[in-house]
This record gives C-alpha cells, sequence and structure tokens, in this order.
C-alpha cells in the first residue's frame, strides 16, 4: 500500500468529519511559546554549525548517539488523519460553515485527484465579507491601495478565494524542518502531501510544540533518574523537583561540593529555562 494510500483511506469521508468540541490549546500554547522558539532558534543554530551536510538517508526513523538509539519524530508521526480539505467549487457560504464547524482558521483547497492546490483561510472569508459590507465603492486610490481585497472580493468558491500556491510539508520531514517551516511562514497548520502533491494529512502547530519541547513531567523525570539516582547515586526523595514551564525547582540538603555541579547539570538539560537553587548543604 503506498504513503498517499495508506493516510487517504477514506478521502471522501474527509470532507464530512463531523465537528469536534472546541478544546482550548491556547493557553498551554502560550506558556510553551518562549521554549519553541528557543528549540527553534537552537535547530537553526545547530545546521549553521555544520561544516558537512549529513548524507541522506531516505525515511530515517533514528539516530544513534552515545547512550543508543533515539527516535527522531517525524511529521508522519504527529499530523492529523484524515484531514479536513475542500474542494475547489465549494460556495463561500460552505466554506464560512465548514471553518466554524471544525474549530480551524484554514483548511486545504484539493483538486479531483486530491493534490493540494491552496488553502482558503478565515482571513480570506473576512477579505471578501468586509468589501460587501462597504458602505461606499472603492475610489480611484483605494482601488490602487485594495487591488487584493477588490480581487478577493470578486471570488465566490475556493479556487477563486484561496491562497496559491500553498506551503505544505512531507510526512518523511522531521518536526525540526516543519517547526521552522511553520515559524518562518507563521502558520498554525500546514497541509502535508506526499511526493506526487496529494493531500495525506495536516500538521497543527501545536502538535509541532508538543514533540519538539518536552513536557514539565519529562523534563522532572530525566532529573530525578538520570541525574539524581544515576550520576548523584541518591536516595529518593533527598532532593525535591518541581517543575513549572520548564523552571526548575530544587529543594532538600546536599553536600556543598555537589550543589553547584547538580545545578550545572540541571541547567544543561534541554527544555529547561530556569534553574530555582533551594538547596541546603549538608
Amino acid at each position: 500500500m503506498s504513503e498517499h494510500e495508506y493516510f487517504s483511506a477514506g478521502t471522501e469521508s474527509r470532507r464530512s468529519v463531523p465537528g469536534k468540541a472546541w478544546s482550548p490549546e491556547e493557553p498551554h500554547r502560550r506558556d510553551m511559546l518562549l521554549r519553541y522558539l528557543g528549540a527553534v532558534a537552537g535547530i537553526s543554530a545547530a545546521r549553521a554549525r555544520e561544516s558537512e551536510p549529513e548524507p541522506a538517508t531516505p525515511e530515517a526513523t533514528a539516530v544513534p548517539d552515545e547512550s543508543g538509539p533515539v527516535p527522531v519524530l517525524r511529521v508522519r508521526d504527529v499530523m492529523d488523519v484524515p484531514a479536513v480539505a475542500v474542494s475547489g467549487d465549494l460556495p463561500f457560504t460552505e466554506l464560512a460553515r465548514t471553518l466554524a464547524r471544525e474549530h480551524v482558521g484554514a483548511v486545504p483547497v484539493v483538486d479531483a485527484k486530491d493534490r493540494v492546490i491552496g488553502v482558503v483561510s478565515e482571513s480570506d472569508l473576512l477579505a471578501k465579507a468586509a468589501v460587501e459590507a462597504m458602505e461606499h465603492p472603492f475610489g480611484p486610490i483605494d482601488r490602487l491601495r485594495d487591488r487584493g481585497l477588490q480581487h478577493k472580493a470578486q471570488g465566490e468558491t475556493a479556487a477563486t478565494l484561496m491562497t496559491a500556491p500553498a506551503t505544505t510539508v512531507r510526512p518523511g520531514m522531521t518536526v525540526a524542518e516543519a517547526a521552522l517551516t511553520a515559524a518562518r511562514y507563521r502558520l498554525k497548520r500546514i497541509p502535508v502531501a506526499d511526493w506526487q502533491g496529494r493531500l495525506v494529512g495536516v500538521v497543527r502547530r501545536a502538535a509541532l510544540l508538543s514533540a519538539l519541547v518536552r513536557d514539565d513531567e519529562h523534563i522532572r523525570e530525566e532529573i530525578t533518574s538520570r541525574i539524581l539516582t544515576h550520576e548523584f547515586h541518591l536516595p529518593q526523595g533527598a532532593v525535591e523537583v518541581t517543575v513549572h514551564n520548564g523552571v526548575v525547582d530544587l529543594a532538600g540538603r546536599l553536600d556543598r561540593e555537589s550543589i553547584p555541579r547538580l545545578l550545572a547539570e540541571v541547567r544543561d538539560i534541554d527544555d529547561v529555562t530556569d534553574v530555582h537553587d533551594h538547596l541546603n548543604a549538608a
């Protein structure tokens, strides 16, 4: 079974996915935003330091390091399937209903062969609605300045209202690469297309955030397991560890010589943004 056949099973049902209850992700997304930007910046810096590119390995799923295989997340691992999409001939009113029903700000537009030909967003619909609601027609200056809005106002279907060409990512692309694309083009949702341009899913920025930035519980687990237990050989509970939005709070008693080393080890953990020292010298 091809990649497209696997991910596109139920293509026709894609356009009639029932509406889902709204799940508020914005508070969590705001909490993780600075850590996400830091991760993206780290990826860019690492690329800039590379003197020679590594040989490409098609669809590799893991890279080795000193501690053993470490999985490399791909877009296919975090994308939403099936993806809600619309055909190019869908009318303006139905587009508005689709965005509202699915609680999304944009949807891919596909042709008869399921290839992504553009993306239509709330902004595209708003441009048309705003022009049509104007009490006075465009004057000569406005016609020059707002030519794009006039064009949107004339559109009646997804194909005439969409933004094209669409920015897409491939299923085998790494989450880090997709995150750079999302950051570069300020996208919240990116269509995922196979090598022939056919839609196989959609990846949300929130999913990229979660994949790039470990949550607080995973950070705490690394501190307690790898550092406190295996490196410092401390009994369970000797040091109390709490993590909130990447900020680590350490409390307890430890010998004076070990405190600076412990703090340095914790600060070196990926996604730790700060360390609060409440340790007492034993």
